[in-house]
């Protein structure tokens, strides 16, 4: 499987305004808004994925979790971020479909959804993120004044 590894520019501001909330509080910002990204991701990819095939459609979700075999893979592909979203599925045929074996040829369906809405995805992230920072900043603050 291959590292897919996505480089932003423009978005230092809102690392910056991250690190100025709790450690906790910034990570379940993050998830929030990495799971509404990941649905645009994971909707095209249940458009694209063949119906007929192991109801592979219905086991594409968007998770921080991954099963025992893919958190193997991911250590050994370099570890883990700050906060991670996964989409795909947990179907093992899955991969038989996306990449083809020796009965049948690749038809892909989680690259073609990936290359279709990766823009709207990500923009919707950074959208959505500065609405979480602010609403985290506030109830932040609302906490403090109240002295707790």
């Amino acid at each position: 499987m291959a590292k897919i590894t996505v480089k932003i520019d423009g978005l230092k501001e809102l690392d910056r305004a991250l690190g100025q909330l709790p450690k906790s509080t910034a990570k379940a910002a993050l998830r929030r808004v990495l799971k509404e990204g990941g649905e645009l991701i994971a909707s095209a990819a249940r458009s694209k994925a063949p119906v007929d095939e192991h109801y592979l459609y219905e086991s594409i979700d968007v998770s921080t979790k991954l099963s025992r075999r893919q958190r193997s893979l991911h250590k050994e592909q370099g570890g883990q971020a700050f906060q991670e979203m996964f989409v795909g599925t947990n179907n093992p045929a899955g991969v038989q479909q996306e990449f083809g074996n020796e009965r049948h040829g690749p038809q892909p369906f989680m690259r073609p959804a990936w290359d279709s809405t990766k823009g709207a995805a990500l923009e919707r992230i950074s959208v959505l993120l500065w609405g979480e920072i602010e609403k985290s900043a506030q109830r932040v603050a609302a906490k403090a004044a109240r002295g707790k």
